[in-house]
């Protein structure tokens, strides 16, 4: 789960200077993104120290958890738009829906990560 941590925060970032620098400079909200994966990224990066781990990926679901949440209405937009309605930001509403997606995966993985170690510790 941490080298998924980083490479999400990694994609995040991507993402967000990407949204920024190649869609729209015109507001900061396109940074969305990165500002998620900074901190993705370092709890990654602190969660390769076995000491960590527990806490540092903890926060990056907790913090995915919030990025979902922030995104979910984008996601929901981006299937309105693959069905033929208009969207002011197509390119924003396609960020969005990428984000929300990745948040819910890295979710599902973090969540069966921590049913796995429970059980794991229990035995």
């Amino acid at each position: 789960m941490p080298k998924f941590s980083i490479v999400l925060g990694i994609i995040f970032i991507v993402m967000g200077l990407y949204g920024y620098f190649g869609i729209s400079s015109e507001s900061i909200t396109a940074l969305i993104p990165a500002f998620f994966g900074v901190p993705m990224l370092i709890f990654g990066w602190l969660a390769l120290n076995e000491k960590y781990l527990k806490h540092a990926m903890h926060g990056a679901a907790v913090l995915t958890l919030l990025g979902f949440a922030g995104t979910v209405s984008g996601l929901i937009k981006f299937f309105k738009m693959l069905g033929g309605a208009e969207t002011a930001r197509p390119a924003a509403v396609t960020v969005q829906a990428i984000m929300a997606l990745l948040c819910l995966l890295f979710l599902i993985f973090a969540v069966k990560s921590f049913i796995d170690a429970r059980k794991n510790r229990a035995s």
